[in-house]
């Protein structure tokens, strides 16, 4: 068994969060009204509107090499997924989209870093796992990797959030639990 703080592997664990009352008062979210928790689970409801997004972030902006780890799942619209090494609005989106685009979307702006098919529905769980070393991202669902990529442009460091868009679907409903950020060796 890992000492406290750490995996089993030797990483440090920097972040270990489940919901359920409320949501972390150090968390910091742009729409608080769109977000809540039900059920033991952090639910994002966003109006039904079309290109909606709303963040809900955490972190340091010193994390660098790290892993995040998060089990989402979608309960209506198409797009879940998290931003990573986050400044301000600027980071590295990872999209896992469903109905009709069925992948895995990494993307800096509006510059497409990876893309993978991968089927996923609504109203399924899916362990989403984000490992960041150097300019490398590589993204996991389940046990499958799915997309490795590298970013060039991107900043080696910052902040996290879980995010949720309407995207032209005009709806967006999903839901986030187990959040794990551990840090991870070079």
């Amino acid at each position: 068994m890992a000492p406290p703080g750490t995996t089993a592997m030797g990483s440090t664990l920097l972040l270990s969060q489940s919901f359920h009352h409320e949501i972390p008062s150090d968390w910091s979210i742009d729409h608080p009204d769109w977000w809540s928790v039900v059920d033991g689970h952090l639910r994002a409801r966003l109006p039904d509107r079309k290109q909606r997004r709303s963040l809900a972030r955490f972190g340091a902006d010193d994390w660098a090499d790290v892993a995040l780890q998060v089990d989402v799942c979608g309960v209506r619209g198409v797009d879940k997924g998290v931003v990573v090494r986050l400044h301000g609005d600027d980071g590295i989106g990872i999209d896992l989209r469903g109905d009709g685009y069925d992948d895995v979307l990494v993307y800096r702006g509006r510059t497409e870093l990876g893309k993978a098919a991968f089927p996923n529905t609504n109203g399924r769980w899916y362990r989403l796992r984000v490992e960041l070393r150097g300019r490398r991202i590589q993204v996991r669902v389940g046990h499958q990797l799915v997309v490795d990529a590298d970013d060039s442009g991107a900043a080696t460091r910052g902040r996290m959030a879980l995010a949720a868009y309407t995207g032209g679907a005009r709806e967006c409903e999903v839901l986030f639990d187990h959040v794990k950020v551990s840090s991870l060796g070079r």
